[in-house]
C-alpha cells in the first residue's frame, strides 16, 4: 500500500464521519431552534368533582395528551413544550373524548417561561386560570414563596410562620398572591382565617436559592391543608413541581445522546486509523 492510498482511505474514512455528525447535528438542531416552555396542570376548585384534563397544541408540535380523573387538589408536575400555543379542556371524568368540555382556555408558551393552569373557583363559576409562575431564582440566602388559596372553608386567609413574621395577609379564596423573598432554613408554616380562627400548620424546610408555592385546601377531615410545592431549585436547570421536593427534568436529554453518539463516532475514528495503519505498516 502506497501513501497515496493511505490518504485516500484516510479521506473516506473522514468523509464518512462527517456525514454522521451533520446528521446528529440536524437532528438536534431543531429542539433547540424552536424553544421550549412549562406548564403545570391544577384541580383547586373545592365543590367540583374530578375532570379529565386535555392539552393539545395548535401547531402540532407536540403530542396531544390526557390526563384521567384529576380531583380538587391535584398538581402536576412541569411539562416541557415546545414554544407556541396550546388548548386546555376539562371534561367531566369518563365522559367522551368528542363530547363537550366544561372549561377552555388557552396558554401560549413562550421560550423559558413557565405557567399553572388551574380550574379555580366554586362550581357553579368556575373557571380556567392561567398563571405566570416567576421562576427567577432569588440569591443563595434567601428563598422565594408565594401563596395559592384554594380552600372556600377560610374565604380569606393569613399565612405567617410560627414566630408571627407574616408571609402574606388577606389572601382572598381562587387567588394567588405575588412571590416573597423570605429567609431559608426551618418554618412552621401557619394558615388560618383572617380575623381569628384556628391555624393549621405545616413543618417545613425552604431550601436556599429555591422556589415554592404554599397550595392552601380544604381538608377532607375539616379545617386547612397547605402543602408546599417547589417550583424551581438552585441545583437544577428546569423547573421541578413536587410536593416538597425536586423531581429531576429531562431538558438535558437530547444533550447527553449526542455526547454518546459523538463519543462513538470518536472511537469509530480511532477504530479505523488504527486498522488503517497496521495494513500500510504490513505492506511496507
Amino acid at each position: 500500500m502506497t501513501c497515496d492510498t493511505l490518504m485516500g482511505m484516510l479521506r473516506k474514512l473522514s468523509g464518512a464521519v462527517a456525514a454522521a455528525l451533520a446528521v446528529v447535528a440536524l437532528g438536534a438542531a431543531p429542539a433547540q431552534a424552536a424553544g421550549a416552555g412549562y406548564v403545570r396542570l391544577a384541580h383547586l376548585s373545592p365543590d367540583t368533582p374530578a375532570v379529565d384534563v386535555y392539552l393539545k397544541s395548535d401547531s402540532g408540535a407536540a403530542e396531544p395528551q390526557r390526563f384521567n380523573g384529576v380531583a380538587y387538589g391535584a398538581m402536576s408536575d412541569y411539562l416541557r413544550l415546545p414554544t407556541g400555543a396550546y388548548q386546555v379542556a376539562m371534561r367531566k371524568s369518563g365522559a367522551s373524548a368528542t363530547s363537550p368540555p366544561v372549561l377552555t382556555t388557552q396558554v401560549t408558551v413562550a421560550d423559558g417561561a413557565a405557567y399553572t393552569v388551574a380550574g379555580v373557583g366554586r362550581y357553579a363559576d368556575l373557571g380556567l386560570r392561567v398563571l405566570q409562575d416567576d421562576l427567577k431564582l432569588p440569591g443563595g440566602d434567601e428563598s422565594k414563596i408565594r401563596i395559592i388559596q384554594a380552600s372556600v372553608r377560610a374565604p380569606v386567609l393569613d399565612v405567617a410562620g410560627a414566630n408571627g413574621k407574616a408571609i402574606a395577609d388577606g389572601v382572598a379564596f381562587a387567588t394567588t398572591t405575588d412571590y416573597r423573598q423570605v429567609n431559608p432554613g426551618k418554618w412552621t408554616v401557619q394558615v388560618r382565617p383572617s380575623g381569628g380562627g384556628s391555624a393549621s400548620e405545616l413543618p417545613c424546610t425552604l431550601g436556599a436559592g429555591n422556589v415554592y408555592s404554599l397550595l392552601v385546601l380544604d381538608d377532607k377531615k375539616g379545617g386547612l391543608k397547605p402543602e408546599l410545592h417547589i417550583d424551581a431549585a438552585g441545583t437544577s436547570t428546569v423547573p421541578q413541581g413536587g410536593v416538597a421536593t425536586g423531581l429531576g427534568g429531562t431538558q438535558h436529554d437530547g444533550g447527553r445522546l449526542t455526547a454518546v453518539l459523538l463519543a462513538g463516532l470518536a472511537a469509530l475514528l480511532t477504530a479505523g486509523l488504527m486498522v488503517t495503519l497496521r495494513r500500510f505498516r504490513a505492506s511496507s
